[in-house]
């Protein structure tokens, strides 16, 4: 299937970023979201972007120019009626995801496929709540969009090879590297980070060594651009912890338990850069 009208549903950091990269390259995308003000922080987002790129010597004007024009923004959901693709990058929970899905389902046209940015959650059990499940997909973007090559394609189920090929083609259209992902849970990305990262935190609860001697430690001895908890922070603690709790439920298995101080910097609202504070400090 030949995808040219995309929309992506949700404003915030990832969907904008996804809307952005597809309209630069010459998909015609709406951006999607509830509320007005979201979408206006989304569209300032991808200006302020596009126009860095500009003056960086990245992008030229007129490239632009055409983004910009393959842009729209659109609070009404009905939309999704005349596109090919929708992709979803809302909230990580599994019920608002669903609730979505059924309302995607029934506005947008028979042949269009629904993906969703999830993280960690089941495509197979999104897909079951449609009348479509062979079309429903996972599409994992790496976040900042713009500028990272993953994409993580998770078939469900029931995904079927035609809807696979669809998206794969798409990826590689938008200048991403696809891989392709069995439906478990953390997929691959996830499943290998977070219990890391929650190793580190140990580490740190243990009284093995500060967060900036773990960090040090990762970047120097196994050269990480960026140590485990300086990405976490960056991820969001918040985010961590669910990601863990759907990988210990998952699999059932004790080495996916969330550390207790994970549990505790998120009771106390130390959620990383996005409060100002986790395992370091941050100025507003």
């Amino acid at each position: 299937m030949s995808i040219k009208q995309v929309m992506v549903v949700g404003a915030g950091q990832m969907g904008a970023g996804i809307a952005q990269v597809c309209a630069q390259y010459g998909f015609s995308v709406k951006l999607n979201d509830i509320a007005d003000e979201a979408l206006e922080k989304g569209k300032a987002g991808i200006e302020k972007r596009l126009a860095r790129s500009v003056e960086k010597g990245r992008l030229a004007e007129e490239e632009q120019q055409k983004t910009l024009e393959n842009l729209s923004y659109t609070t009404d959901l009905n939309e999704a009626s005349t596109c090919d693709l929708v992709i979803e990058a809302i909230v990580e929970n599994m019920n608002v995801k669903t609730s979505l899905f059924k309302k995607l389902d029934e506005f947008a046209p028979e042949h269009a496929i629904l993906a969703s940015n999830t993280s960690s959650l089941p495509i197979t059990e999104i897909a079951a709540v449609t009348n479509r499940p062979s079309q429903v997909i996972g599409m994992h973007f790496m976040n900042p969009v713009p500028v990272m090559k993953l994409v993580e394609i998770i078939r469900g189920l029931q995904t079927s090879d035609e809807t696979y090929q669809s998206i794969k083609d798409m990826t590689e259209k938008i200048c991403k590297s696809p891989v392709e992902v069995n439906d478990f849970p953390g997929f691959v990305s996830n499943r290998v980070l977070m219990p890391m990262i929650n190793e580190a935190i140990y580490t740190v609860y243990e009284g093995v060594a500060t967060p900036e001697d773990v960090d040090t430690v990762m970047k120097l001895g196994m050269n990480h651009p960026m140590g485990p908890l300086t990405l976490a922070d960056f991820i969001g603690l918040d985010t961590c912890l669910y990601i863990m709790e759907v990988l210990h439920e998952g699999f059932g298995d004790s080495k996916y338990r969330p550390c207790p101080l994970l549990r505790k910097y998120v009771k106390a609202g130390w959620l990383g850069k996005k409060s100002g504070r986790g395992f370091y400090t941050y100025e507003n």
